[in-house]
């Protein structure tokens, strides 16, 4: 490990010392021991890829197996094997979201060139980029959202939703932005061949001639890398110096906002993006991206700050609208002194995809015994308190909890045909196995 980190300090000083130059030499970095890091990093309990090896088999000749990767990566005759292909919920409209899952070795290797590639472009990133980056957060975008939104008195909102990015990416503009900082030939031939590797869905192989599978290792280094150059790097040296007001974005991945202090400039910034965009082969969704006013009420506004879906210009003495990013929907509401700050909670979409996992877990599961049944759901729901865990959401994550004590007693209720489990009885089961209390997340808090 410390042998792996001294490693990327000194490609990291180099990036730093050298903003402008393509690295032509880094392969010779990954050795055995860069493999064997790249596996202490890599997930083991995921699923598993079109060869079904699991951690488990792979870790009977461990370092042999490391051993023949590292060759093949090496020499060339690495054959990138097909991802496989799985849905997942995307919000409560029932539509799914394709995950590309690559096969063990493919992680393996795939870590191996984050772990190469990461210090370079480290430097390059802005701060405006929050999305998997080390010691980057989705809590951090959202606190600083706040803030910038509290700071200025509100702003004009411009939340932008990129059409299938992930599905759409353009190999050839991805390869040219690659090149500004990497010539090594090794490591841009193993991306061309996670690039081309092929899809593998209910039996069907095919060929995607665009896009980044979702779910591989490296996807949301691609995705940095390209919007990075794409979006970022143009945004802060074209956009900002023409802008009358002032403006900020934050980017977690290929979600953004963009707040505007002046309407003009949104306005004429949204008019361009769509023209930028297409230049890449990227497209906006046109009924997701909207321009939001989200100006601070004023001191004689009579409003409770409860959230209000408007999109269009607010009556000053009325309620601003709202908007979502990561996962919540912000808006402005009076704090316990009474004055207006920025609030959040859960957004509609995730609470009730939330809701909905939880109630089919139960279902598929409600005849399994009680201890087990208490110990997933309680994963399920600490894994919730600790994203959306943040201040001001206390009460979204009380009635998740509700919501989930009466799934659990209605599944467990129809176990059998004489519906026995009634309420007294349940309430008395809850006292040996209690649900995991809503909880603020400690390490959230830290950012706000």
């Amino acid at each position: 490990m410390n042998f792996v980190s001294t490693k990327q300090r000194r490609i990291a000083k180099l990036a730093k010392q050298s903003p402008q130059m393509a690295f032509t030499s880094l392969a010779h970095h990954i050795d055995i021991s860069w493999m064997h890091e790249a596996y202490r990093r890599t997930r083991k309990d995921g699923a598993t890829g079109v060869d079904d090896v699991t951690a488990a088999e792979y870790e009977v000749d461990l370092e042999g197996n490391l051993q023949r990767l590292l060759d093949r990566a090496k020499s060339g005759t690495y054959r990138a094997p097909p991802v496989r292909r799985v849905h997942i919920p995307k919000g409560s409209s029932g539509e799914t979201r394709p995950i590309g899952i690559p096969t063990l070795e493919d992680k393996i290797l795939q870590r191996a060139v984050v772990m190469l590639l990461e210090p370079i472009f480290e430097h390059d990133f802005l701060e405006c980029s929050y999305g998997y980056r080390p010691k980057r957060s989705a809590h951090q975008a959202l606190v600083s959202l706040q803030q910038q939104a509290s700071m200025n008195r509100g702003a004009w909102i411009l939340e932008v939703d990129i059409r299938k990015f992930f599905d759409t990416l353009d190999h050839q503009h991805l390869h040219e932005l690659l090149q500004r900082r990497i010539r090594d030939g090794v490591v841009l031939r193993l991306i061309h061949k996670w690039l081309h590797a092929g899809v593998m869905e209910d039996g069907n192989l095919s060929y995607p001639e665009m896009g980044s599978p979702q779910g591989g290792v490296i996807s949301p280094l691609l995705a940095n890398i390209y919007l990075h150059y794409v979006l970022d790097e143009w945004f802060h040296t074209d956009v900002l110096p023409r802008l009358e007001g002032r403006a900020t974005m934050l980017r977690y991945a290929d979600d953004f906002v963009v707040l505007f202090e002046r309407e003009s400039d949104a306005q004429r910034f949204f008019q361009v993006l769509p023209k930028r965009f297409g230049k890449f082969g990227l497209t906006i969704h046109p009924d997701k991206t909207r321009l939001i006013p989200f100006q601070r009420p004023l001191p004689q506004s009579s409003a409770k700050g409860t959230p209000s879906h408007t999109t269009t210009t607010p009556n000053r003495g009325g309620r601003p609208g709202t908007f979502d990013f990561l996962g919540f929907t912000h808006f402005w509401a009076r704090s316990r002194r009474g004055n207006w700050i920025v609030k959040r909670k859960t957004a509609r979409s995730r609470f009730i995809r939330a809701v909905r996992a939880i109630d089919d877990w139960c279902r598929k599961h409600r005849h399994q015994p009680i201890p087990l049944q208490h110990q997933k759901l309680n994963a399920k729901l600490r894994g919730h308190f600790a994203y959306f865990g943040m201040m001001h959401n206390f009460r979204a994550l009380q009635n998740l909890r509700h919501l989930a004590e009466r799934t659990w007693h209605r599944w467990l209720n129809r176990r059998h045909r004489r519906r026995t489990m009634i309420w007294a009885k349940f309430q008395r089961l809850l006292r040996c196995y209690p649900l995991a209390p809503a909880r603020i997340n400690r390490s959230a808090l830290r950012f706000t």
